[in-house]
C-alpha cells in the first residue's frame, strides 16, 4: 500500500539523514521525498511517499516520533488530504511547435516559465495523473530535459460533523 507520511522537524543540519534511514535500514525505498521550511524557518515539512505494509509502517512512524527533532508526524493515507506535484519541462520548440506547446500548456493550466530560440520551459503543477499526462504530451516535441518534486501534501480542515467522528 502507498503511505503519503507528513513529518514536522526541527530544520536543523542531520535530520533528512537520520529520517530517511529509518526508511532505508527497514528495506523500503522511498519512492518521493519533499522537504522545506514551513512558515516557521525553524520547522521543515517532509512529506515522504512510501509502499510498504501498515504493520511495518505503524513501527516506523513510532520511531519517528521518538527522533528528538520531530515535532509531528502523521500518516496522511486514510484522510481526506490535498497532493500535488510540480514539473519543469524544456522541450524542443521552433516556428509552429512553439504555438503547440504553447496550446497544450495552457489546457492543462500550466505556465511558461522561459523561452530560448530553439527550446522553451514550462511547469505545471496537479495530482500525479495530470502531471504524467502533461508530460506524456510534451514527449512528440522532444523532451530535452525534466525534473519533477515528487509529491507534496496537506491534510484538509475538518467541518464540525467530521470533527465529530473522529
Amino acid at each position: 500500500m502507498r503511505h503519503i507520511i507528513s513529518i514536522l522537524v526541527e530544520n536543523q543540519f542531520g535530520v533528512l539523514a537520520r529520517v530517511s534511514g529509518l526508511f532505508s535500514a527497514r528495506g523500503y525505498n522511498i519512492d518521493s521525498l519533499c522537504v522545506a521550511e514551513t512558515e516557521d524557518p525553524a520547522v521543515s515539512r517532509m512529506t515522504v511517499v512510501v509502499r510498504g505494509d501498515d504493520r511495518v509502517l505503524a513501527q516506523i512512524e513510532k520511531q519517528l516520533k521518538k527522533l528528538v527533532e520531530t515535532i509531528d508526524v502523521e500518516d496522511l493515507t486514510g484522510i481526506a488530504h490535498v497532493e500535488r506535484e510540480l514539473v519543469m519541462v524544456r522541450v524542443k520548440a521552433k516556428g509552429k511547435k512553439r504555438s503547440e506547446v504553447i496550446e497544450i500548456a495552457n489546457i492543462f493550466r500550466a505556465k511558461v516559465v522561459d523561452l530560448s530560440p530553439d527550446s522553451i520551459v514550462v511547469e505545471a503543477t496537479g495530482s500525479a495523473g495530470k502531471v504524467k499526462a502533461f508530460v506524456d504530451m510534451m514527449h512528440p516535441f522532444g523532451i530535452e530535459e525534466l525534473v519533477r518534486t515528487g509529491k507534496i501534501a496537506i491534510g484538509r480542515s475538518l467541518n464540525n460533523n467530521e470533527a465529530k467522528g473522529r
